[in-house]
């Protein structure tokens, strides 16, 4: 997992370097969801591969939501 740093403008802005856009599929005007996870942010591209995708699919392969919970807290402890 790469790690960067960017500054935030005046206006609250960022700029998306143009690799991860090429590969996100990220266009210009290009939409993306941002999930508050309290100390930290998750930006992904919206859609097919967005956080709503990933937490269904999770959510589908646990079988229930608190499979899925027991699954997180055994596996990473942080989250409990």
């Amino acid at each position: 997992m790469a790690v960067a740093q960017y500054r935030v403008s005046g206006r609250g802005q960022i700029a998306l370097p143009v690799e991860l856009r090429h590969r996100w599929g990220i266009a210009d005007g290009g939409i993306v969801e941002v999930a508050d996870l309290g100390s930290a942010v998750v930006v992904t591209p919206a859609g097919r591969y967005g956080l709503r995708s990933m937490l269904s699919e999770a959510l589908e392969d646990a079988g229930s939501y608190q499979s899925l919970v027991r699954r997180v807290v055994a596996n990473e402890p942080d989250l409990a």
